[in-house]
């Protein structure tokens, strides 16, 4: 074959999927047989199942793709996509269905990207976790739809201001030197959220995943955390104050591989406003309070962006095939992003694996831990790093390893058990470490006369 014709005959294929799938809104009931009709479609590879339900309870279905979809395989990544958060910014939940039905068609088609996507990676897909908001914004329809109409669940609450405030928690350990990772929850948590953010903090404890997005509308950028300054603002103010995390470098090139993959977010100019290179920094930006994006990065070993993917938050049917074109190519590569940097399994010297192991990276004040498995992923820029793991009970190990650019670098650590302390030994260890404790300690910011929060 002509060397200029192989360009255009794989594009004509991927048309021809493209015309396959069907370009509509999708109610409640229409979304639920989607995915069930890509799972009757692909069963080997795909499994679905409910994290929980909404207040009207309706089920919160997520549909995972892997070539053992019902089991984490040990150094397989767990990624994951959640869709309309806000009920009334939909094309995230018709993008998600359209990915599932593309995964599945081109899975069966042997197109080689796919199939190795899938076998090396579980990939879960909650098209929406607002499933009562979309509900009465649909009731409206696209042309009359409110800004507003169905933003919020059931009880009025925004999902994406109703997860735990670690950010407080964060900052005030950043006065004392504490972690600005795996932050407890408070003891309250569970009186104070809605039932579907209740099922996403459980869904997220339950998995160990390394890399995720939840789809918005509204605008046409990348934002990645932190989303909330120390220095509460709103939209309305701007003076930017750009909040970084340890991570921050890496959080700019995850955003950048799906803002230049997308046709016209990296073009910058969108909506009436301009982001360089369609990203930004989610306090830079405006300040929010107990977001999603935040939270994943905080409580869990998640790293998280939020996609704003559209002006109108309810697009006409006729502009999803359009926007579908424009963002199919930038779902796929940004999954691809969660096989970079390191990852291994932590196990003593038995070869059992260690849960929990904290994964330390010299120069990053940012820890991951280990899954039930032992196995561990850390998402880093290329680059020559010191990494330590440790775990209560034994020596901690430090190696120092190499990233590439492409795959991940393999850095297995064995740790050999502590010597067991005499108890005359223990007792004199805790005594110092409690003498450092109350030296170190600190009225909080929020608790201090005359301050105002």
């Amino acid at each position: 074959m002509a060397r200029w014709l192989r360009p255009l005959v794989g594009a004509l294929l991927l048309l021809e999927g493209a015309a396959a799938l069907s370009f509509l809104h999708h109610r409640y009931e229409e979304m639920v047989q989607a995915l069930f009709r890509v799972q009757s479609q692909c069963p080997y590879i795909t499994r679905i199942y409910s994290i929980g339900r909404s207040v009207e309870g309706r089920h919160l279905y997520v549909l995972v793709f892997s070539d053992y979809p019902g089991t984490h395989e040990p150094l397989e990544p767990e990624f994951k996509y959640v869709g309309n958060m806000h009920g009334n910014e939909v094309l995230g939940r018709e993008l998600l269905l359209q990915l599932s039905e593309f995964l599945c068609e081109e899975y069966r088609r042997g197109n080689e990207r796919i199939t190795r996507l899938i076998h090396d990676t579980r990939i879960h897909i909650m098209p929406s976790m607002n499933p009562d908001g979309y509900e009465v914004a649909a009731k409206q329809g696209p042309d009359s739809n409110g800004y507003l109409t169905g933003r919020n669940n059931a009880n009025g609450v925004d999902l994406n201001r109703n997860f735990p405030d670690l950010n407080t928690f964060m900052y005030y350990n950043r006065e004392i030197s504490g972690p600005n990772h795996h932050i407890p929850l408070p003891d309250n948590w569970k009186s104070q959220v809605e039932p579907e953010t209740l099922a996403v903090i459980q869904w997220i404890s339950s998995y160990n995943f390394v890399l995720s997005a939840n789809l918005h509308g509204g605008a046409v950028v990348a934002n990645y955390p932190y989303d909330k300054s120390q220095d509460q603002r709103f939209r309305s103010h701007r003076r930017t104050v750009n909040t970084p995390t340890p991570d921050d470098k890496l959080f700019q090139k995850l955003a950048k591989t799906y803002s230049y993959a997308h046709s016209w977010m990296h073009l910058g100019w969108n909506c009436g406003d301009y982001f360089a290179d369609g990203i930004t920094n989610g306090a830079s930006w405006y300040s929010l309070s107990k977001g999603m994006q935040d939270f994943n990065y905080l409580y869990t070993n998640c790293f998280e962006i939020t996609l704003e993917l559209s002006c109108n938050k309810f697009p006409p049917e006729e502009d999803l095939e359009r926007q579908w074109m424009a963002n199919r190519e930038a779902l796929v590569a940004f999954i691809e992003e969660v096989h970079q940097g390191i990852k291994g399994i932590v196990s003593d010297e038995n070869n059992n694996g260690i849960a929990g192991a904290v994964i330390s990276v010299q120069g990053i004040s940012h820890d991951i831990t280990s899954g039930d498995m032992g196995d561990y992923f850390r998402l880093l820029l290329p680059g020559t790093y010191n990494v330590t793991a440790s775990a209560e009970g034994y020596q901690p190990q430090t190696v120092t390893t190499t990233v590439g650019p492409a795959a991940p670098s393999l850095v297995h650590f064995q740790l050999k058990q502590d010597v067991v302390r005499k108890p005359s030994e223990r007792k004199a260890s805790a005594t110092r470490t409690n003498n450092k404790a109350l030296q170190k300690k600190v009225v909080p910011r929020a608790t201090r006369r005359g301050t105002q929060r």
